[in-house]
């Protein structure tokens, strides 16, 4: 009778033993070898409505004019994951070669455009940050400290010359009272060393909650779904009209500063994906 229960009491152990370990080893995902990735998808719209189309959308603004994009891109860069200590993730800070992105209409598929990040360290993460622009610590690098993305900037459009550095965000389009067919033009950007040029500085840094906290681990990947509301550019917190005085603009005239500042208004955290 006592080997009978001995060997029941060794058998439950065995058997906690067992479970408890293979429940330890499912949720440990923590081994070295294990990419950790993290997708960001944008996805532009207006008045929080996907999938602008290039050449045919067309949206009315607070001011009652009719506009439509014929082209309509911007540099992401600096991008942060803040977790739920506050700890902060800083992803290629001021490394535009690894950690800078153009975000293209033309390149969207189904109304998204893809951004996928390598390297992400496991982690709950609550808040997503990032940069709207190029800093001016990353352009005073230099042209060499910043090759690739510069080539790639050059390809997309989305610079001048060195000496004036890059184009943030990209607009055109046609404009109207009661249909777009006035084309307009607004490029914002930094004209080079804004201290020593003693110019606006137009990068701006956007900081957003998750309504989900989006987890990194060995077996997830979550996708972070973003809009960004491009009502913003002509009826956001500075309501703005396109007239002959300012619809072919490049820089950081104060329209374009003016913009800017509406457009940093325009992204919202639509949902996270945990997959």
């Amino acid at each position: 009778m006592k080997i009978y229960k001995f060997l029941s009491l060794f058998f439950l152990a065995f058997t906690f033993f067992t479970f408890t370990s293979c429940q330890s080893n499912d949720d440990d995902d923590s081994g070295v070898d294990t990419p950790r990735n993290l997708q960001i998808k944008f996805e532009n719209g207006f008045n929080n409505l996907g999938n602008i189309v290039l050449n045919q959308t067309t949206q009315t603004s607070a001011q009652g004019q009719k506009h439509q994009f014929s082209t309509l891109k911007y540099v992401i860069s600096n991008i942060s994951l803040i977790d739920e200590n506050g700890k902060e993730f800083k992803f290629n800070e001021n490394n535009p070669d690894k950690g800078a992105f153009i975000i293209d209409q033309a390149d969207a598929v189904a109304g998204i455009v893809y951004m996928n990040l390598k390297d992400i360290p496991k982690g709950n993460y609550k808040k997503l940050k990032f940069g709207l622009g190029i800093s001016q610590k990353a352009y005073l690098f230099g042209q060499d400290g910043q090759a690739e993305f510069w080539s790639k900037a050059k390809e997309k459009g989305m610079s001048w010359s060195w000496a004036a550095g890059y184009v943030f965000v990209k607009l055109e389009g046609k404009y109207g009272i009661n249909s777009p067919n006035t084309e307009f033009m607004n490029h914002t950007g930094n004209m080079g060393d804004v201290v020593a040029n003693g110019t606006p500085d137009l990068y701006r840094e956007i900081t957003l909650n998750l309504p989900t906290t989006a987890r990194v681990t060995g077996q997830i990947q979550p996708s972070i779904h973003i809009l960004a509301d491009l009502n913003q550019f002509l009826s956001g917190e500075n309501p703005l009209s396109l007239d002959s005085s300012n619809d072919m603009m490049m820089g950081s005239s104060q329209h374009l500063v003016d913009v800017t500042d509406n457009l940093t208004k325009m992204f919202k955290v639509d949902h996270v994906h945990n997959d």
